[in-house]
C-alpha cells in the first residue's frame, strides 16, 4: 500500500476516534444533565404554585401543588372489589349487606342499621354516601360527620378556636344541622389533605381530636401497646404533658395515626361527645370493658340501642379496623397502614405515596411483594384462604346468634318474664358485640387472623351459652 493510502486511513481512523469521543462525551453529557435535573426533581418535588392554609379543605387546590398525590386521590371515585368487600358495580349505591346476609338485618333490629348497610365505597363516596343512606329517615347526631367531612374548620369555629371544644357541641347538633353548616362554610368535602398534612410543610398529622383524646387514654392506661412504642417510651418519661401523636409518635406510626383516626370504633350519638373506648386498651375486650364501665347520666349502663326482638342492651360495633390491626403481625412487625393501601409508587425520580386508597389484593406488586418474596398467585391464595375461614366462622356465629332470638322469643310466647330471660340477654350482648366487631371491621378477619377467629369463636359460644339458658326456662 502506497504511503498516501496509509495516511488516508490513519486520517479516517483519527476521525472516526474524535467522532466516537465526541458523541461519547455528548451522552455522559446529557446523562449527566438528566441525573442533575432528576436529583433536582427529587430536590424539589413540588412547586407551592398556590397558597394553602388549615381552612383549604378543597383537594383540587391542594392538587396544583401536589398534582401526582391528586390524580391518584382522584381514583379513589373508581369502583373497587375484592371477593370479600367493597363495591364493584356501576349502580348508583353500593349493594346491600343486609339483604346479603339477613341476619344482619335481624340482629340490627331497633337500630338504623336494619334500615340501609350497604358495601363500602372510595373515600370519594364517603360524604355523598352519608348524605343518602336511608339511615337519615331516623334521627341522627351530628357527631357522625366526624369522619365523612374535612370538618376541622367547622369544629373550630363552634368551638371559638378550639376544635376539641367544637367537636363536644356537634353530639348535641342534629346531622341535618351540622351538615348544612358544612356546606354553608364551603366544607363539603370527603376527607381531604388538609386532615393528614401539615399545609405549611406537608409532614403527616392528626387532626380529629377524639382520636388524639383517644391516644391520650390509651397513653395513661397500663395496656400494652406492643405496635405504638413511642406511647411506651412516653409512659417512662416524665409525663408532664399529655402524650400527643403530632409530637410523640414516629413517622412510621404516623403512617397508620392518620388512618387510626376514623378506621376505629367509636360512639357517636346523641347522649355524649364522641368517644374512643381506649381507656383500658385496644382489644376487643379491652373497648367492651370500656363501654360496660360507663354510665349514661341516668346512671343506667351504656348501650347503643335495645334489640327490637329480645330488649337486650346491645354495643353496636363500628368499623375497629386500626384495633384489630394493633393485634396482627403486621403491626407487632411495623407495618404500617400506609404501607399495604397506599404503596409507594416511582413517578420520575420522586418516590410517592399512592393515594388511591384501596385493597391491597388489588395492589400485590406494590403492597405486598416488596416483603414477600413470593408469587402474586401464592399470596392472593394465602389471603383468600384466611379469609375464607373467617368468613365461615363469621356465619356460623350468625346463625348461632338468631337461634338465641328464636328461643329468646319462644320463651317470651311461653311466658317468660324480663327478669327469668336477664341471664339470657346479657350472653346476647356480649355474643353481638363480638360478631359486630368482626362482621364491622373491613378485612375480613385479616388484620389479626387469629384474633378474628378468637372472637368468632366467643361469639358463637356465647350465643349458644343464651340459647341453652333460655331453654332451661322451657323446661
Amino acid at each position: 500500500m502506497s504511503k498516501t493510502g496509509k495516511k488516508a486511513i490513519g486520517g479516517g481512523i483519527f476521525i472516526a476516534v474524535i467522532i466516537v469521543t465526541a458523541l461519547a462525551a455528548a451522552g455522559i453529557s446529557a446523562l449527566l444533565v438528566n441525573i442533575f435535573e432528576r436529583k433536582m426533581e427529587a430536590g424539589n418535588p413540588y412547586v407551592r404554585l398556590v397558597e394553602v392554609d388549615e381552612d383549604t379543605t378543597d383537594p383540587a387546590v391542594w392538587g396544583k401543588n401536589w398534582p401526582k398525590q391528586y390524580d391518584s386521590y382522584k381514583r379513589t371515585a373508581l369502583a373497587t372489589r375484592t371477593r370479600f368487600g367493597g363495591h364493584g358495580g356501576s349502580e348508583a349505591l353500593p349493594e346491600e349487606k343486609i339483604e346479603r346476609d339477613p341476619w344482619l338485618k335481624r340482629m340490627f333490629l331497633g337500630y338504623a342499621f336494619s334500615i340501609d348497610y350497604r358495601d363500602r365505597r372510595g373515600h370519594a363516596y364517603m360524604l355523598q354516601d352519608q348524605e343518602q343512606t336511608d339511615r337519615q329517615t331516623k334521627p341522627q347526631s351530628g357527631s357522625c360527620m366526624h369522619c365523612h367531612a374535612s370538618i376541622m374548620p367547622v369544629y373550630r369555629a363552634l368551638g371559638d378556636g378550639d376544635a376539641l371544644a367544637g367537636m363536644n357541641k356537634t353530639h348535641a347538633m342534629s346531622y341535618q344541622e351540622l351538615n348544612k353548616m358544612v356546606h354553608d362554610m364551603g366544607h363539603a368535602h370527603p376527607v381531604s389533605c388538609v386532615d393528614c398534612h401539615s399545609p405549611d410543610d406537608m409532614q403527616l398529622r392528626v387532626t380529629r381530636p377524639a382520636f388524639i383524646v383517644g391516644m391520650q387514654r390509651l397513653a395513661e392506661s397500663t395496656a400494652p401497646v406492643p405496635a405504638i412504642p413511642s406511647i411506651e417510651i412516653w409512659r417512662q418519661g416524665s409525663r408532664s404533658q399529655p402524650y400527643d401523636p403530632n409530637v410523640d409518635a414516629t413517622r412510621g406510626e404516623m403512617r397508620s395515626f392518620v388512618c387510626g383516626q376514623c378506621h376505629v370504633e367509636y360512639y357517636c350519638s346523641s347522649k355524649f361527645p364522641l368517644t374512643f373506648p381506649w381507656g383500658d386498651g385496644l382489644k376487643m375486650e379491652d373497648a367492651e370493658k370500656f363501654w360496660d364501665g360507663l354510665t349514661m347520666d341516668d346512671g343506667h349502663r351504656f348501650y347503643d340501642y335495645k334489640h327490637k326482638e329480645s330488649g337486650a342492651e346491645i354495643l353496636k360495633a363500628q368499623h375497629p379496623e386500626f384495633e384489630l390491626w394493633n393485634q396482627g403481625i403486621h403491626a407487632r412487625s411495623g407495618v404500617a397502614c400506609a404501607d399495604c393501601h397506599m404503596p409507594y409508587q416511582r413517578d420520575g425520580a420522586s418516590k410517592v405515596s399512592d393515594h388511591w386508597v384501596r385493597s391491597p389484593l388489588l395492589n400485590v406488586n406494590r403492597s405486598c411483594q416488596p416483603c414477600h418474596h413470593i408469587s402474586e398467585s401464592e399470596l392472593l391464595a394465602r389471603v383468600d384462604s384466611i379469609q375464607q375461614k373467617n368468613f365461615d366462622l363469621l356465619q356460623r356465629a350468625g346463625v348461632a346468634l338468631m337461634d338465641l332470638l328464636d328461643a329468646v322469643n319462644d320463651a317470651k310466647e311461653r311466658g317468660a318474664t324480663d327478669e327469668q330471660l336477664r341471664p339470657a340477654l346479657e350472653l346476647q350482648r356480649k355474643a353481638q358485640w363480638r360478631l359486630d366487631y368482626i362482621a364491622a371491621e373491613n378485612s375480613m378477619g385479616f388484620h389479626a387472623p387469629q384474633e378474628a377467629a378468637r372472637i368468632l369463636g366467643e361469639s358463637a359460644d356465647y350465643a349458644r351459652q343464651g340459647q341453652i339458658e333460655t331453654m332451661k326456662l322451657l323446661r
